[in-house]
């Protein structure tokens, strides 16, 4: 198994399928003075999370927010645990904070764990957020589809401008909370942002600004040829 890793300046994956837990999603850690994580896996590896963290030369307790993409339970399962554990200020979209909240709709009996609901202290609404945490200005984009309450994320560092779009690969199934129509329509707002680096739920980190631009139309094609 690899360990985690620096993507580009400021930006780091802690978590993944391969580094932290065979059901986790892709975690990533912004160093901007503060730790800000975004999403938080399946919640069977807080631990091995930290140890990450620790691991690049960090300090957990320099963590102070968490910033959740979407409700479903590989991105949000050790919310709760690290909130309890760093007082995090977790952050969600209003259209998903029920679901996080109530842990209803999260898909955790499809991947046979229990999760722990946890608050949103942050409950963003409409379509452009901005938030500042230390040295950074997150900027946060509403993109229905995947789930009601999905959002991107993008941060500008280095010279390159840096998106966490976690599921943009979907599924966009009625199920998980799915809407392709919705979905085509963000993926249409998400390539209009032309980031350099794309950081990826389950895909990881994929760049240069090309082959980001073509792995999102790779996937609006697909949603559009059905519609």
């Amino acid at each position: 198994m690899q360990g985690p890793f620096r993507v580009c300046e400021k930006v780091y994956m802690v978590g993944s399928s391969e580094i932290s837990s065979g059901m986790d999603c892709c975690v990533y850690l912004v160093d901007a003075g503060e730790l800000v994580m975004i999403d938080a896996g399946a919640g069977g590896s807080t631990d091995g999370l930290i140890v990450n963290i620790q691991a690049l030369g960090f300090m957990p307790e320099q963590l102070t927010t968490l910033i959740i993409t979407h409700a479903h339970i590989d991105h949000i399962g050790s919310a709760a645990d690290l909130r309890d554990r760093f007082n995090l200020r977790v952050i969600a979209h209003r259209e998903d904070s029920a679901a996080i909240e109530s842990g209803k709709k999260v898909g955790a009996e499809h991947y046979g764990v229990r999760y722990r609901p946890c608050p949103v202290d942050e409950n963003l609404s409409g379509q452009l957020n901005e938030v500042a945490v230390g040295s950074i200005v997150f900027k946060l984009m509403h993109v229905p589809g995947h789930t009601p309450g999905s959002m991107v994320v993008t941060i500008e560092t280095g010279g390159e401008k840096v998106l966490f779009g976690q599921d943009i690969h979907g599924p966009y199934m009625p199920m998980w909370g799915g809407d392709p129509r919705l979905a085509a329509k963000s993926l249409e707002r998400i390539m209009q942002l032309e980031a350099d680096i794309l950081c990826e739920g389950h895909y990881g980190v994929i760049k240069p600004a090309d082959e980001v631009r073509q792995f999102i139309q790779e996937f609006l094609d697909e949603l559009t040829s059905r519609q």
